[in-house]
């Protein structure tokens, strides 16, 4: 007894010293709010996910309609469905930040905790298409559609993953169950993950706007930032909320709520505001094996940048040409996002192929900046 009670007492103190007392550093910014803010909305995506699964009826011929009853027959069920959709949007608006955060100041020189963040990505992109599938409204279907039949641009083995994945020779029941098994399953992988990315980046120690990787000037983390984080918390969850209230689906595409339908295709077939980025240099391919393979390469590009690291200073703040590039590359991605929702014709197509251009070429140029900024500097 005595035994069990001095080891819970250890880890009581572990869990103190490794969250409350971590040496955090004195100078960082609001920017650093974001990897709080998505711990927060993981905690809002999986409690609400797993109210809604108590009512979610997952047979094609169903769960269309068990969403309506959702909204207007279960009690809040309306609040907790417009929570999770919403949540969604939320969860990548602040994780592109938190990525954007980490390519200005330069924080991908913390490697692990860069790469762990890189494959925390991948997994989120692949709960979120599935869970987008789960309504089966008609961009339900057809997105799943579209999306899954990549698989097939594998040499030799394509059409077979194909069919296996779907279950038959199309998109259908046996689909419907697989996407919603694996998308009630893998956030909890995912809490895996973010356990190791927080091992790593406590392992290191947090980065900062000067890029300084001495260990004095700390202080720690509890009171000063974990209130901070608590505002941040209240603020992003006002504005959350105020989007439910005032105009919940102003993110949502209209044709998803059109029961999912085999025979009628939509004019125009894209995913959530989100993917949008990336189905846009997609299109841009024209070969399909080539575009499936720039469409991994959108996200897979950010493990490589931790062994671009040639510079002398790490912040950004002391290259005024990356800055520059930094910003055109916000714009680039911007841009990307509104490309991906216009239709396949000119001039979006040619507009498209020049900002998958830029978007590749930002990251071998800001390596080669920095290797000629230390140069003339160093």
């Amino acid at each position: 007894m005595k035994k069990s009670i001095f080891k819970n007492y250890e880890i009581l103190n572990l869990i103190k010293i490794s969250l409350l007392n971590l040496p955090t550093p004195m100078n960082i910014s609001m920017w650093w709010n974001f990897g709080s803010l998505l711990g927060f909305c993981l905690m809002i995506q999986i409690i609400t996910g797993l109210i809604l699964s108590m009512h979610y009826c997952c047979h094609i011929n169903m769960a269309f309609d068990s969403l309506i009853h959702i909204i207007q027959d279960v009690n809040y069920g309306w609040l907790f469905r417009l929570m999770h959709m919403n949540g969604a949007s939320m969860f990548f608006i602040c994780i592109y930040i938190h990525i954007g955060r980490g390519l200005y100041y330069n924080s991908y020189i913390l490697m692990m905790t860069w790469i762990m963040g890189v494959l925390i990505l991948f997994l989120l992109m692949a709960i979120a298409f599935m869970g987008y599938v789960l309504p089966w409204g008609q961009m339900s279907l057809w997105g799943a559609t579209v999306i899954t039949n990549l698989v097939s641009a594998i040499p030799f083995l394509g059409d077979v993953l194909v069919q296996w994945l779907w279950g038959g020779f199309s998109v259908g029941n046996p689909t419907l169950n697989r996407f919603y098994s694996f998308h009630f399953f893998l956030p909890f992988i995912l809490i895996i993950f973010v356990v190791l990315h927080l091992m790593f980046l406590h392992l290191k120690g947090s980065s900062n706007p000067l890029g300084l990787n001495s260990n004095l000037f700390k202080i720690s983390f509890h009171p000063y930032y974990s209130f901070k984080d608590l505002i941040g918390f209240l603020l992003i969850f006002m504005i959350f909320m105020l989007i439910i209230m005032i105009n919940p689906y102003i993110l949502s595409d209209p044709e998803n709520f059109i029961k999912a339908n085999s025979m009628i295709t939509p004019k125009h077939i894209q995913p959530e505001w989100y993917f949008l980025f990336a189905y846009a240099i997609l299109r841009s391919i024209p070969n399909k094996l080539g575009g499936v393979f720039a469409l991994i390469m959108s996200i897979l590009i950010l493990i490589i940048l931790p062994f671009l690291k040639v510079k002398n200073m790490q912040s950004n703040k002391f290259y005024f040409l990356n800055q520059i590039f930094f910003w055109i590359f916000v714009v680039n991605f911007i841009l990307l996002t509104w490309i991906g929702a216009k239709s396949i014709e000119e001039p979006f197509i040619i507009i498209g192929q020049v900002l998958t251009f830029l978007y590749f070429s930002y990251y071998l140029m800001n390596s080669f900046m920095m290797k000629l900024w230390d140069k003339l500097i160093f």
